[in-house]
């Protein structure tokens, strides 16, 4: 615009020719003809770069973002996941170009996006972490399956950890972050979170909460204090928030695949440690894992893990019976239609009555399913032998071979039902172990039955004497010792003849 305003000035006003300006300035007469009628400030389009090796590979990029658009968003690739994708099938450019061909298609199709203005943050060593919870797909023994992904930030040194659930509950929250501080090997002097129900009863008005008890319990533990953004503020954590992104983008797409959630979460704990290794976004020169190292000190020591149960009280069924979350669990016999307390963690169940646990189980996260140990049902046996047979927790019971064996032949026999359950009974104090190397000496005899399997039980069973016992003092020893008499089995004999 300078030039088109100098040509214009010295023809108009200093009465200069086309020949003599187009000398002075260096440019061509016809360049300045054209600009002498420029009135508006030209307007220049920007071609596009070539991008020759891209050229090849545009189609199948265009396949992919039309089919991704189709999509929920979190599953759609980022333009640094397709160019990943493309290098896997002989892509050899540079990411810029596919940046930019991402980045026109979009703005093509889906149309621009507005950008909000935010507050830029800043955080002191040890001072918050954020936490926020996602919601990923993955393969779990080959199923696919919606999971509930934990996700902690510190907002100083940017170290993050994640952990999966099944579902978005207080006793997983709970397990979150004792693995977290864990992980951290320290607790923040503040963790930040949304109004989620399982952290806030109540949102009053500005900053003000109502925190759940047990959540609270949590909080006193481990002496931090719980900070709740302002409702539709995600901002206030936006480190967390925008970590939620990445770790769809780094570690759910394309889809993981594992055997179990243990398996899942050991390596996503191994991933948070890899990812630590990147540049630090406030100090470039040094990485997340460098800044940690720093920041970790000044983190509170944990002392003591907290029990992250989550209480309700039931009454147990006449069956010996309880209900947690559409399964059923069983408790021993005594407890039959009395109230105890079930407390649930991330992975266990437990029953409690008058402050002892009476049962134990792995928590099952799917649907009527029956969890049954069977020796709570033994009191049961000794008065309805019948139901040895029958009865669920004994038909699905995993016994040794041996005793297996030794029971399909009881059985077979009277009354074997009840003896049967006498020898588990009997098993019920001496172990399983000992009942099953009972059930093997009498299979090598080969002469089996209940009678034979409970003496082989009792003799491995039964004290043994002391070597002390062997030596008997002198103080009760006999003082008039018996004399043997042959001859009384010679009167017998000879009685015997006289019949």
């Amino acid at each position: 615009m300078d030039m088109i305003y100098e040509i214009r000035r010295r023809h108009l006003v200093q009465k200069q020719t086309i020949t003599a300006i187009a000398r002075d300035m260096g440019v061509s007469r016809p360049t300045v003809r054209k600009h002498l009628k420029t009135v508006e400030e030209p307007q220049y389009v920007r071609e596009h770069p070539a991008s020759p090796r891209l050229d090849q590979f545009e189609e199948q990029l265009r396949q992919w973002l039309t089919d991704e658009a189709k999509l929920p968003r979190p599953r759609r690739r980022t333009a640094h996941r397709l160019f990943e994708g493309l290098q896997e099938i002989g892509y050899s450019g540079a990411y810029d170009s596919v940046q930019r061909f991402v980045k026109r298609w979009k703005s093509n199709h889906i149309g621009p996006k507005l950008t909000e203005a935010f507050v830029p943050m800043l955080f002191q060593p040890g001072d918050a972490c954020q936490f926020d919870w996602s919601q990923e797909q993955v393969e779990l023994g080959g199923i696919i399956q919606t999971i509930k992904v934990a996700h902690f930030r510190m907002a100083y040194s940017r170290q993050m950890f994640v952990v999966a659930y099944p579902r978005e509950t207080q006793e997983m929250v709970l397990d979150a972050h004792n693995r977290a501080f864990a992980f951290f090997g320290g607790v923040p002097a503040r963790l930040i979170y949304d109004n989620l129900k399982t952290v806030v009863d109540t949102v009053y008005t500005g900053k003000d909460r109502q925190f759940n008890r047990r959540f609270l319990t949590l909080a006193n533990h481990y002496l931090f204090e719980p900070v709740a953004c302002t409702p539709a503020s995600g901002w206030e954590k936006g480190q967390v928030e925008n970590q939620v992104g990445n770790v769809r983008e780094w570690l759910f797409t394309p889809l993981a695949r594992f055997a179990s959630f243990a398996g899942l979460n050991d390596w996503l704990g191994t991933r948070c440690k890899e990812l630590a290794q990147r540049s630090h976004p406030a100090h470039s020169l040094r990485t997340i894992a460098a800044v940690f190292a720093d920041e970790q000190p000044l983190l509170r020591p944990v002392t003591a893990w907290f029990d992250g149960y989550v209480e309700h009280m039931m009454r147990a069924s006449s069956t010996c019976l309880i209900r947690v979350d559409r399964n059923r669990y069983s408790v021993p016999a005594s407890a039959a239609g009395q109230a105890v307390s079930v407390r649930t963690t991330a992975d266990q169940v437990r029953v409690v009555a008058q402050g002892e646990v009476i049962a134990a189980h792995p928590r099952s996260f799917g649907r009527d399913q029956l969890i049954c140990d069977p020796w709570h049902y033994l009191p049961v046996l000794e008065k309805k032998p019948g139901a040895l047979r029958n009865g669920a927790p004994f038909v699905a019971w995993d016994l040794p071979l041996p005793i297996q064996r030794v029971r399909d032949r009881i059985l077979k026999q009277p009354k074997g039902d009840r003896a049967f359950v006498e020898l588990l009974m009997l098993a019920g104090e001496a172990g399983l172990d000992a009942l099953t190397v009972a059930c093997e000496l009498v299979l090598e005899h080969g002469v089996v039955s209940a009678a034979v399997v409970m003496n082989e039980l009792r003799r491995l069973i039964a004290p043994h004497l002391p070597a002390a016992m062997n030596n008997i003092p002198d103080g009760i020893a006999l003082t008039l010792e018996p004399l043997a008499n042959c001859q009384r089995y010679d009167h017998l004999l000879g009685a015997s003849n006289v019949h």
